[in-house]
């Protein structure tokens, strides 16, 4: 199976600009290179941004070059792409932090060999006024780029000039990766396909006999119509520090049955038998969640690496069903990063009066009463005893305590040094 066919099947494609010929040119045996573009609009990318970079991966897998170019240039003016309104601009000092860390993470996924990091403002900062308007806004017709979707569902709020030539300066970078570098294929979300076909037509105006496809990935949708990547909490970082291990291998793990085998193709590179057989197990033996479990494993590994994976792993079986006492300080703070917390003192304390008075219950009767029907457990262990006095410095490097209330509701307690 070619690599189209594989992404065909993985559901991965939406529009190929040019299918019989991009699969000729791959048939050949040549090995091309083709192009992504992420601009450093933050410190961090999420997981929505990993879509058209998986598919990136997958062509260096089979032998072929990737470019990422991190968009210095485009990234100071900003992308009206899924935007309602304009963009706030960054300063430079922004715009090159955030590319620091955005190359950091592409280096982790991309490795080291047979990929190049490129940033437009290499070449777009060195073109004047006059020659952008020569040499490129001659070539561009303003009424087809006023139905371009991009910009025809801003034109009711309004578009900046700025905005408006952004995908002037996106179809340079494709011209000048093809000129410099033969780039011949760009990747990019469903909703980039006007620029990537913008970037085509100015290469054919340039140079007609030019060989260069676009290719979109579909929008990725859960099982509810809603946004993929989107939670209660927000953004699903890959920076460790917005989203510990822990977060990340738990956003995969409680994937919803109908969505689950949809990300195994799409965001793992497991064999077509493998996840068939997952499909199989989903089918049959949903309560066992292996699909989840598979998949929590391979995505976590692929951003965090291996080691981190089976931290957040073990952290996951010792909250959900081991002693809690096993837990370190170092996993504590990276399971209830994003979990209910308090602070208490570190003066002993009868545990009735101390949960009143941290508001884990609302009165000292409701609390005689969970305590009595076996409701609330610390460190691990149940209460039974209305009269116990907890010792806050006796866990945990005396930092933490951790309070379930009920299966599943858990408070972690910070302890103040008085």
């Amino acid at each position: 199976m070619d690599i189209l066919e594989d992404l065909q099947w993985r559901q991965a494609i939406q529009q190929i600009s040019d299918e019989s010929n991009l699969k000729r040119l791959l048939a050949s045996g040549k090995k091309i290179s083709l192009y992504c573009g992420v601009d450093p609009t933050g410190d961090s990318l999420h997981i929505g941004h990993l879509i058209p970079f998986i598919m990136l991966k997958r062509f260096q897998q089979a032998g072929h070059h990737p470019y990422i170019v991190i968009g210095g240039g485009t990234g100071s003016i900003g992308d009206p792409s899924g935007r309602k309104t304009e963009r706030q601009l960054q300063t430079m000092d922004q715009v090159n932090r955030n590319k620091a860390a955005l190359t950091q993470q592409m280096r982790r996924i991309f490795g080291q060999d047979n990929f190049t990091i490129v940033d437009n403002y290499d070449w777009l900062s060195k073109i004047s006024l006059l020659d952008f308007l020569r040499d490129y806004g001659k070539l561009f017709n303003v009424n087809t780029m006023l139905n371009k979707e991009i910009v025809a569902r801003r034109l009711e709020a309004g578009i900046s000039f700025t905005e408006f030539t952004y995908q002037i300066l996106q179809s340079v970078d494709f011209w000048h990766l093809f000129k410099h570098e033969q780039v011949q294929v760009q990747i990019g979300g469903a909703d980039q396909w006007g620029n990537l076909t913008a970037g085509m037509d100015l290469i054919h105006k340039k140079q007609p006999q030019a060989e260069v496809f676009a290719l979109t990935i579909p929008l990725m949708l859960k099982a509810d119509g809603t946004k993929f990547g989107k939670t209660a909490g927000g953004a699903v970082w890959l920076d460790p520090k917005k989203t510990s291990p822990f977060e990340f291998y738990q956003f995969w793990l409680n994937q919803d049955d109908r969505d689950v085998i949809k990300y195994l193709k799409f965001f793992t590179f497991l064999s077509h038998e493998e996840i068939d057989q997952l499909a199989v197990e989903v089918a049959h033996h949903p309560e066992k969640r292996a699909a989840q479990r598979r998949l929590a494993q391979e995505v976590t590994t692929f951003v965090h690496g291996k080691a981190a994976m089976q931290e957040a792993e073990k952290i996951s079986q010792i909250l959900f069903g081991g002693d809690i006492k096993d837990l370190s300080v170092a996993q504590i703070e990276q399971a209830f990063a994003k979990m209910p917390s308090v602070q208490a003192s570190a003066q002993p304390q009868n545990i009735i009066n101390w949960l009143v008075d941290l508001k884990l219950e609302p009165s000292k009767r409701q609390a005689r009463e969970d305590v009595q029907n076996g409701a609330i457990s610390l460190n691990g262990n149940l209460v039974t005893d209305e009269q116990l006095l907890v010792q806050p410095d006796e866990h945990f490097d005396g930092k933490y305590m951790i309070v379930r209330k009920g299966k599943k509701n858990y408070t972690l307690v910070h302890i103040k040094n008085d």
